[in-house]
């Protein structure tokens, strides 16, 4: 039965490790574009926006643009902080104390 262990965590080994290393073994050797470069920047961002846009703008499952979401109103201060300051660790702070002094109110 250990056997069957290791042959499964050594299958889960294998599916998640060669997806991530395959592309950036064969990506290392091509000459990538501009372009392309250019674009693969904006990924995490959109990932990040893709992210938090439903937990800032959803509650229960219902669109929620008034001043009764709190997420959305504590994401402004947040929101500025991050464009200004560029400080995730301002940002984050930012973003807890807000939600706490809304939640307080």
């Amino acid at each position: 039965m250990e056997i069957r262990y290791l042959l499964m965590i050594t299958g889960m080994l294998i599916v998640t490790y060669l997806p991530r290393v395959l592309p950036l073994a064969l990506m290392t050797r091509m000459d990538i574009p501009e372009i392309v470069v250019h674009w693969l920047r904006f990924i995490p961002a959109a990932i990040l926006a893709a992210l938090l846009a439903p937990d800032i703008l959803l509650l229960d499952g219902q669109l929620v643009l008034g001043y009764h979401n709190t997420f959305l109103i504590a994401a402004l201060p947040t929101f500025a902080v991050a464009i200004y300051r560029k400080n995730i660790f301002l940002t984050v702070i930012t973003g807890m104390l807000a939600v706490a002094v809304l939640r307080y109110l």
